[in-house]
């Protein structure tokens, strides 16, 4: 018996003892549809049902929550919140700023959560100083994830600059492979600009670019050259990438179809799932140029404001597994991501795990931990949006890379 069932148990105990009927239940709004974030998402749904609680699921199809977020606000405005929602980033600021989220403090206080999770986590699970959600991972976005047998019968080494990046891609694509696997998606788009900016200008562009949204550095040189690289990047991607999502991407690596993908390491999960092993079958390592930084996001549960007693008994049961050890090793191991604990040995993670836990320690130590802006952990939703707009219109031709740039600060501007 793990300890966080212990919990459960102990929780439905609570329950009786108290009047309350111990008939536990969660009703989870998530966006983890894909093979990889399925067997993932059931390592907590099992260790919910082996401690009595019940799991209604209600998965939103839709890379980044987009979609989820829609279906979330009409629950919501028709007064029926779920119990449990995955949410990211400012999302979770957004909402609890509306006053919408269940306080979490004493379960938190209890089991020393402001100890064991990193400050830059802490700034998006709690709002006003109270805890609001509970994070299950941190995930990056500056990963290539590649096919071994494609890089060795193309004798290709681990790229360490953009220019080597650029002509392992040429080398694919010259022998009839797809260069770059990508699905053309506005979220997707977005998450490879990411790592585009931060390769160009270091942390101190990305700093001033996403975060504090400098006009100057939005629509400067630097952001010209960035978008230079994603056109560069554009003729790598096959005929078909529009509107592909990104586990079909995954898979085009996975398959030997293609060499490369640049996405978070969610995408890891799907090669697991397929089968391979990190290491042997595929390759991951950070984009050319941003090594010694990570572009963050952390899935996390926001627990809504309900009435009943038993549903709220069951939030913090959920909440107090989600950041027990077991879980934490559990659950990422199989998705692909890294505790949002600092407390756990890393030992059974893979050999990309174990990297990625490493690199998170490192650039937190020194400053190269930033939220993603792709992934809602740099700005508030409006000018995330304003910028997949611009960054989504220049990846399809719409713009030239000086006209994107100055588009972006224009859409800033207004989106602020």
């Amino acid at each position: 018996m793990t300890k966080f069932t212990k919990f459960y148990m102990g929780a439905a105990i609570m329950a009786l003892s108290t009047g309350v009927a111990a008939a536990q239940e969660v009703e989870v709004l998530h966006w983890w549809t894909s093979g990889g974030e399925a067997a993932a998402l059931n390592v907590l749904r099992e260790d919910l049902a082996g401690g009595g609680i019940g799991w209604t699921d209600m998965p939103v199809a839709g890379g980044g929550g987009s979609d989820a977020m829609t279906v979330l606000r009409a629950r919501v405005t028709a007064g029926d919140p779920p119990t449990a929602v995955q949410m990211l980033g400012f999302a979770i600021q957004d909402w609890a700023a509306e006053g919408a989220l269940a306080n979490l403090d004493a379960l938190a206080a209890e089991q020393g959560w402001a100890d064991v999770v990193p400050a830059a986590l802490q700034a998006f699970s709690t709002y006003d100083g109270h805890w609001v959600a509970a994070p299950v991972n941190v995930h990056s976005t500056n990963w290539v994830w590649a096919n071994t047998a494609l890089m060795e019968e193309l004798g290709i080494s681990q790229p360490t600059t953009w220019e080597e990046f650029v002509a392992a891609m040429q080398a694919a694509q010259d022998a009839g492979y797809t260069a770059l696997a990508h699905g053309g998606q506005a979220w997707q788009d977005a998450t490879i600009f990411d790592s585009m900016v931060m390769g160009v200008g270091g942390p101190e562009f990305y700093q001033a670019a996403f975060i504090d949204l400098d006009p100057e550095a939005l629509g400067g040189a630097q952001m010209v050259e960035a978008f230079d690289r994603m056109a560069t990047l554009r003729g790598f991607v096959d005929d078909n990438f529009s509107g592909r999502d990104w586990n079909l991407a995954s898979a085009m690596v996975i398959n030997g179809e293609a060499l490369f993908q640049i996405m978070g390491d969610w995408a890891k999960g799907e090669f697991v799932n397929a089968g391979q092993t990190a290491g042997e079958e595929f390759q991951c390592f950070r984009v050319p140029g941003t090594e010694g930084t990570v572009m963050f996001n952390s899935d996390q549960f926001a627990m809504f404001n309900v009435a009943d007693p038993v549903a709220q008994e069951s939030q913090l049961t959920m909440a107090s597994a989600v950041l027990s050890p077991e879980f934490q090793i559990a659950f990422n191991v199989v998705k692909g991501s890294v505790p949002a604990r600092t407390d756990i040995d890393p030992s059974s993670f893979d050999a990309c795990g174990q990297l990625g836990m490493a690199q998170l320690a490192e650039a937190g130590a020194n400053g190269g931990l930033f939220g993603s802006m792709a992934h809602g952990h740099a700005n508030p939703p409006s000018v995330q949006n304003a910028m997949y707009d611009v960054i989504t219109a220049h990846f399809n031709g719409e713009y030239d890379s000086e006209t994107a740039a100055a588009e972006m600060v224009t859409a800033v501007e207004l989106a602020q």
